[in-house]
């Protein structure tokens, strides 16, 4: 099945009727470099909203602000009760690797599954913006 958002194609290769779980699967790698393309572009919420139609699954709010325990720690943090990404400050909304890493906690718990480690939160993330490093290099190839 493919599934057309606002210029972003994904394909889809999930379900199987005999199986009762979900297998998650990623866009594929056009779709990906598009996503990380927009957080670089200051369209980050526009990102989310796409990856979470992608997921089945309501978009996570994005604000600046901290959490007691976190404020010198971290860029950024899931909170699972609220659905937001807490990003330390405004330039964190423009780093896909943190947005795409919080993000992944966020499809994590909204599927009830337990949250995920941060070294596949990073796989995730990582995987997005080596698809727009690929995809880049290969527009400049053909310039």
């Amino acid at each position: 099945m493919i599934i057309y958002l606002d210029c972003l194609v994904f394909c889809r290769i999930d379900m199987s009727a005999s199986s009762s779980s979900f297998t998650a699967v990623q866009p594929d790698d056009l779709s990906k470099a598009r996503v990380v393309h927009m957080i670089l572009n200051r369209r980050t919420e526009e990102a989310l909203q796409n990856l979470s139609k992608f997921y089945n699954t309501t978009p996570p709010e994005i604000v600046v602000g901290t959490i007691k325990g976190k404020r010198r720690s971290v860029y950024a943090v899931y909170v699972q009760k609220e659905g937001k990404i807490y990003a330390i400050n405004s330039d964190i909304f423009y780093n896909p690797f943190v947005v795409l890493h919080e993000f992944y906690h966020h499809i994590r718990t909204k599927g009830g599954t337990h949250r995920g480690s941060e070294k596949h939160a990073n796989m995730f993330a990582t995987d997005f913006i080596d698809a727009y490093k690929k995809l880049a290099g290969q527009k400049g190839e053909m310039s």
